[in-house]
């Protein structure tokens, strides 16, 4: 060969191996730099998984701080299949432990899925006792336990969490809230590909926020205690009792029977359990919706209370229907009528009162709309438009019949009228805060609208104070102090008659107390009770016996001038109740030092909870409410100076 030939050769051999270099140098570049990010991801996913780690969710407390629903850290177990060496002697040893059949645990620890959970939130004792098997392919990652550490007290207010954030109540309606922000971790491979049971934090996650409900957890506890006595002696279907504080529309208790538990809600026969009956359950009130039609009547002057109504000796026929009286009445007083609770009396009045004018009182009242109380599942009730009324329609309404009203929209309804006609709305939450306790949110008492005169509240009050005195309502009557209030007895359709059944239905009692100077609107009712016929004989006493306790618990002096006997707290605390820093009473002047609050008007044990943090000595004169105070409100207060407080009955909020 030429050496012609030996260089052409030469050269073509340097040309291919240049092109081939540069060949392989561009599809370096490519894969380092422009395909950099994308490969980087694919190989983070061929040697790891990332897993959700879940926030410890906010806890919700009542209105004095004290812990309704709570999360515990706890940790989860699971299973990396392929680092198990034997899947059957893994599973004989870990099924007892974690209370999972042997068989489904096996099948767990031989699945074909890389990462599988064997058991969510163990107890701290039994993650131990699996830790100490050491076997490989078992891995712990942290995950919160939601408690509820009073069991079934406000179970149907508080609702539960699931797996997808909350479900029913307050957890449900304050989610975004309360569920906090997720983390992630990284569970790992090794060189080889194998799963291994090791984890890395990427991201921690963040504590949801608190709640603080308007509940007050003794007052509900004392409203279960009765309406799950009197639901067991009754044999009622359902019962309950609703507590509001008619000033501020503050919901103190909501009890419901039946009830469950929420640390266990599937354990119920039936999910209709869960449900907030006092919010998603509308019902035919009966007779306590004379008062709403007694509101108008007075208000617009259709009727005084020392009008004379004719009885009709207990029954009257419109539209060729009779509807009677439970007694047969003569001529009555309109203040007699709501005494009685005469059908025929109610009907003249509502007559005479018209429609058009009926139902713009029984909207203004609230009646057909939502509360506004936020919780999931609230009904609207049923009241329907004048243009489609029958002409029975008007007697049947101004007897609580053709209008069917939520628990809580009776009680506020009540309470209006026990707040001079303003309608509040039915306020449940009064704050959020984080985990320092530092208020984030805070929502104020709202007045809906004036729905009659205070003047014709104050003559409604007294009528319904002789309803209780010597009326229907004297079942409902609380020593000490006088109570307004209305009894209720209504029927039920009979679905096959499309008639209303002579078998008990809803009975009720609606009232508040102190008369005059309300501090609690409470509605109780039982729902077809197989041993009660009256609202009077069934509902009234359980009235009684709860406002009984709450009037005492609130220490609201009774006007005999007896000595108030405070209820102590009837549940154990689990833990230290929640304080938000916005409401401490206490606050730092502009030196740094502390100020003496304003405790006017306040009741001893609200001012000794607003003066805890400052710990001062304190010296007290008199029963009641403080009326004067030392030092002033504002004055700063030295270490170790005293603190003197001087109580009288007779003040007033």
């Amino acid at each position: 060969m030429t050496d012609q030939g030996v260089r052409t050769r030469v050269l073509i051999l340097a040309a291919v191996l240049a092109v081939s270099f540069g060949g392989l140098t561009g599809r370096l570049a490519w894969l380092q730099v422009v395909k950099r990010g994308e490969l980087a991801q694919l190989a983070e996913r061929q040697y790891s998984r990332t897993v959700v780690l879940h926030a410890q969710r906010g806890p919700i407390v009542d209105r004095q701080g004290a812990p309704l629903a709570t999360s515990a850290a706890t940790e989860s177990l699971f299973v990396q299949p392929r680092s198990v060496g034997d899947p059957a002697r893994v599973a004989a040893r870990l099924a007892p432990l974690i209370g999972v059949p042997e068989p489904e645990t096996r099948a767990a620890l031989t699945s074909s899925r890389p990462f599988v959970w064997l058991r969510r939130t163990l107890p701290p004792a039994v993650a131990a006792e699996v830790r100490a098997l050491r076997e490989p392919g078992l891995g712990f990652l942290p995950e919160p336990l939601r408690l509820y550490p009073n069991r079934e007290l406000a179970a149907h207010v508080l609702g539960f969490e699931g797996v997808d954030g909350g479900l029913e109540g307050v957890e449900r309606a304050f989610n975004a809230e309360l569920a906090g922000t997720p983390g992630k971790a990284i569970v790992g491979r090794d060189a080889l590909g194998r799963e291994v049971a090791a984890q890395h934090v990427l991201r921690a996650p963040q504590p949801g926020h608190g709640v603080m409900l308007t509940i007050d957890r003794t007052i509900q506890y004392l409203a279960e205690r009765e309406v799950d006595a009197a639901w067991r002696r009754t044999g009622a279907r359902t019962a309950m009792a609703v507590v509001l504080e008619p000033r501020t529309g503050d919901i103190l208790a909501i009890a419901i029977r039946p009830t469950f538990n929420p640390n266990t809600f599937f354990d119920v026969p039936s999910r209709d359990a869960w449900r907030n009956r006092a919010v998603t359950d509308p019902f035919e009130p009966g007779s306590t919706f004379k008062v709403i039609m007694a509101a108008a009547a007075l208000e617009e002057g259709v009727v005084r209370p020392d009008d004379r109504i004719n009885g009709e000796g207990g029954a009257i026929t419109i539209a060729k229907t009779t509807i009677r009286d439970w007694k047969k009445y003569g001529w009555l007083t309109f203040g007699e009528v709501l005494q009685n609770s005469s059908n025929v009396g109610a009907i003249k009045v509502g007559l005479a009162l018209g429609r058009d004018r009926y139902h713009r009182y029984m909207s203004a009242f609230g009646f057909g709309a939502l509360t506004g109380v936020g919780l999931p599942g609230e009904s609207r009730g049923l009241l329907r438009e004048p243009g489609r009324w029958s002409a029975l329609s008007l007697p049947t309404v101004s007897i609580g019949q053709e209008i069917s009203v939520t628990a809580l929209q009776m009680v506020a309804a009540f309470g209006a009228v026990a707040n001079g006609g303003t309608l509040m709305q039915p306020r449940l939450v009064r704050a959020t805060f984080d985990a320092e306790g530092r208020e984030l949110r805070r929502f104020e008492p709202r007045a809906v609208r004036q729905v009659i005169a205070p003047e014709t509240a104050r003559t409604l009050t007294r009528l319904l104070v002789r309803v209780v005195d010597a009326g229907t309502g004297h079942n409902a009557a609380i020593p000490g102090y006088e109570v307004a209030g209305k009894t209720g007895t209504a029927q039920k359709l009979d679905p096959a008659t499309r008639r209303y059944s002579h078998a008990p239905g809803v009975l009720s009692f609606v009232g508040w107390a102190p008369a005059d100077e309300p501090r609690v609107a409470m509605l109780v009712m039982l729902d077809e009770p197989k041993n009660e016929k009256w609202g009077s004989e069934a509902a009234a006493p359980i009235f009684a016996a709860i406002g009984r306790e709450v009037l005492r618990y609130l220490e609201v002096p009774p006007s005999d001038g007896e000595p108030v006997q405070i209820v102590a707290a009837a549940e154990p605390k689990a833990a230290p109740p929640v304080r938000l820093v916005s409401v401490a009473a206490a606050v730092p002047d502009a030196e740094g030092g502390r100020v003496m609050p304003d405790l006017a008007g306040a009741t001893l044990r609200q001012a000794l909870t607003a003066l805890a943090p400052l710990r001062p000595a304190v010296e007290l004169a008199g029963q009641g409410r403080v009326v004067a105070q030392t030092p002033a409100a504002g004055a700063p207060l030295e270490p170790g100076a005293p603190v003197r407080l001087t109580l009288s009955s007779g003040a007033t909020r």
